[in-house]
């Protein structure tokens, strides 16, 4: 991405951890649900995969989050095992996760593109999405450098309308 558009965004983040742990937490029911998810199902030709199966093209997910009660569903695109997931995410957007060993640390990056371009959904996707994936990704190295995790799971934030606009650690 060369210029700020409304369609996509850009996230990065160095954190010190090897390529190989870096991916599971991406990669794995597992992995994902220690420092992102309330719980997530992946099913591979109809069958659940286990907690430490890695995704592969082509899986469907269904995401559960800490403190609030709706759910997201989509498809791993793309996933190679090693350094590189893209998915489908937020209806017809889709997020790319890129990571690159860069002296003592990885250099993370989250590209979520095909936002539409109306007004919901710039403020629902680009300016939701944008604000969520900045904490997460800050969370994901808090948990990976520092073993603490940054999200509420135990104060019900749901009574809140705007919670997921309000709160920095939702």
């Amino acid at each position: 991405m060369s210029k700020l558009t409304w369609s996509e965004f850009t996230k990065r983040i160095h954190i010190k951890i090897d390529m190989e742990k870096l991916y599971w937490c991406w990669a794995t029911k597992k992995g994902i649900t220690s420092w992102f998810l309330k719980d997530s199902h992946y099913l591979r030709d109809e069958k659940t995969l286990g907690e430490d199966d890695f995704i592969l093209k082509n899986d469907a997910y269904t995401w559960f989050w800490h403190n609030w009660d709706g759910q997201e569903e989509g498809k791993i695109l793309e996933a190679n095992g090693k350094d590189y997931i893209r998915f489908t995410f937020a209806g017809s957007c889709e997020v790319e996760i890129t990571m690159e060993q860069r002296e003592a640390s990885i250099l993370l990056s989250l590209r979520q593109f095909n936002i539409p371009l109306d007004e919901k959904s710039k403020l629902q996707i680009f300016y939701g999405c944008s604000n969520g994936w900045t904490f997460w990704l800050a969370n994901l190295k808090a948990y990976l450098e520092h073993h603490i995790l940054l999200n509420d799971t135990e104060i019900d934030l749901r009574p809140f309308g705007l919670a997921g606009y309000e709160f920095v650690n939702m």
